[in-house]
């Protein structure tokens, strides 16, 4: 099909939008309730753009390209009507710019500029909306909200939750969840994908950077840092790095120079997690459990379950996550050989989600009054903690984890992408059961960023029919499927996020699929280079087993290393 774009003749395939065919083609026009791959709304009208022809200008994201078609996409009549658009945004936007987290990276702020807007031209009446702090993962600020629908849009058809909708009409119109009521007692699973589309502050993490500073200035504390498996893969974009660098030897080099005691992977808990679930399936394989046997390390996931899913919990692993593993560990294993109060031990968690801030909140991982994990920080707040200290993180040398948990497998590295944990948990299964390792120890069929991803694994003439999902519509696929025939599968993963960790609710923003893919790759690299690749051969996970733990799914493991769920409201 041919068309013309500002006089140039162009060639585009049929059925694109007008949007999609000048991409195609490299042509950038601005553009804010989009979303790639969903169906265009064209609410905002920022991507406007004139059509030979046609009285009206059109939204570039949601009117068909057409043979012949003559468009300008920065005529004189288009660059007054954007900026006119990104004014009347800004007439009932709080102007607090210089205090707001996504100062410098707030894409109302970025149009602004590109829009050439140098005053405020319009006034009138402004909306004021209440904070919701009420959830301990995100906050909500409703007075921030340009009404793009984004959030709204992802919650419902990428999460499959609904916990936020639009309500009221006209100038009232806004976003909240069912009753006004707080974000605690709806059915949000604390994703942060919503976070993650937000194009300025009206939602945000939960910033726990206070109670960790005080934590590392009282010197009655031990204040230890766990690094989730995405983390080094991923902060270096907070500092220049191309997406996918692996800087794990920076960042504990940055945590030392700002106070903290002890810095730690939390892939040596994946490899616990690893031995566990292996464990923990073939035992339900071999003894008549309850299968599917499903993941459970995404407390999204989790939380999304017993909301909407409650008949599912019984197939939920009773694992614990890696982090409440390692904080568990930290508290018990760790505390006791070093003659310290577990109470005086702060363990903090830097994650790429936001709902891990949830899930140190919940009473099944509290030793009496002491919680296994203190405080949950994430990606975006650990880069910020390493800017407010001064630190030039480039030029950070590189400092290897400390002793106790200073080595793990490259299996639990890749916990952090989506079939990670099915892989990792495959490789040890295999090895269970049959008292060998894998010749071959790469599940290819369950690599990538495909939504959903099945196969069936021969370990040793037992035939496992195996499933990976990612993102909560896909996961609502595979429940329908199980509904359907009970016996379809016998292990399932499942992540919140699509992508799984690596796209996770706390990671740098802006992302899009070529940076999730850059994370995903860097850490198969990981796994493919290193030379621990099993998480059952680490020397470290056999010396907890063997001076503290006993044996996998043993008396003391159950107790430190597994818990159980129960099913919540939906509303």
């Amino acid at each position: 099909m041919k068309i013309e774009v500002n006089g140039r003749p162009l060639e585009v395939k049929d059925g694109l939008t007008i949007l999609e065919a000048l991409k195609e083609h490299g042509i950038s026009i601005p553009t804010l309730c989009y979303l790639e791959n969903m169906t265009p709304t064209g609410a905002c009208r920022i991507c406007v753009v004139e059509v030979e022809g046609m009285g009206s200008l059109i939204p570039a994201c949601a009117f068909p390209a057409g043979e012949g078609m003559k468009i300008q996409t920065h005529s004189p009549r288009v660059r007054a009507a954007r900026k006119t658009i990104v004014e009347l945004l800004l007439a009932n936007h709080p102007e607090d710019c210089l205090y707001c987290e996504r100062n410098l990276n707030c894409q109302l702020q970025d149009l602004a500029h590109e829009m050439g807007v140098r005053h405020k031209r319009y006034r009138g009446e402004r909306k004021e909306y209440k904070l919701d702090t009420s959830s301990p993962s995100l906050e909500r600020d409703p007075s921030k909200c340009i009404l793009c629908g984004k959030c709204v849009r992802v919650c419902e058809e990428v999460q499959g939750v609904g916990a936020i909708d639009f309500v009221n009409r006209g100038f009232k119109t806004h976003v909240e969840p069912a009753f006004n009521r707080g974000l605690n007692v709806s059915p949000c699973i604390y994703c942060g994908q919503c976070i993650m589309v937000c194009p300025t502050g009206a939602l945000r993490e939960k910033s726990s950077l206070k109670e960790v500073w005080e934590a590392i200035n009282d010197k009655t504390k031990t204040v230890i840092f766990q690094m989730a498996p995405a983390i080094s893969v991923s902060i270096g974009e907070e500092f220049g790095y191309e997406p996918g660098t692996e800087l794990s030897g920076k960042l504990v080099s940055a945590c030392k120079r700002m106070g903290v005691d002890m810095v730690f992977d939390t892939s040596v808990a994946a490899d616990l997690t690893v031995i566990e679930e292996a464990n923990e399936l073939l035992y339900r394989i071999q003894n008549a459990g309850k299968l599917p046997m499903i993941t459970s390390c995404s407390p999204g996931w989790v939380k999304y379950v017993e909301h909407f899913h409650p008949e599912f919990i019984d197939n939920l692993s009773s694992c614990r996550s890696p982090q409440e593993m390692l904080g568990s560990l930290l508290k018990t294993y760790y505390a006791e050989k070093e003659g310290k109060n577990p109470e005086d031990v702060f363990v903090v968690s830097v994650m790429p989600c936001t709902a891990k801030k949830f899930e140190v909140k919940r009473p099944e991982f509290y030793k009496g009054n002491v919680p296994d994990v203190d405080v949950v920080l994430t990606t975006r707040e650990m880069a910020r903690m390493i800017k407010i200290s001064g630190l030039d993180f480039q030029a950070m040398p590189d400092q290897r984890y400390d002793d106790y948990f200073n080595l793990t497998s490259s299996a639990g590295k890749i916990f952090g992408s989506t079939g990670g944990v099915m892989e990792a948990a495959l490789r040890t299964a295999y090895c269970t059961l049959t008292g060998k390792d894998l010749q071959t120890i790469e599940f290819e069929p369950v690599r990538g960023l495909n939504g959903v991803k099945e196969a069936v694994v021969d370990i040793n003439g037992l035939k496992l029919s195996i499933v990976v999902a990612s993102g909560l519509t896909n996961a609502d696929i595979i429940l329908k499927r199980i509904k359907e025939n009970p016996e379809r599968y016998q292990f399932i993963e499942i992540m919140a996020c699509p992508g799984g960790c690596i796209a996770g609710g706390g990671q740098p923003k802006p992302q899009d699929k070529e940076i999730i893919a850059k994370r995903q790759q860097a850490l198969y690299s990981i796994d493919k280079n290193a030379q621990l690749r099993l998480a059952h051969q680490n020397p470290v996970i056999k010396k907890i087993y063997d001076d503290y733990l006993g044996k996998p799914l043993g008396h003391k493991s159950h107790d430190l290393l597994h818990t159980h769920y129960r099913e919540r409201d939906k509303f």
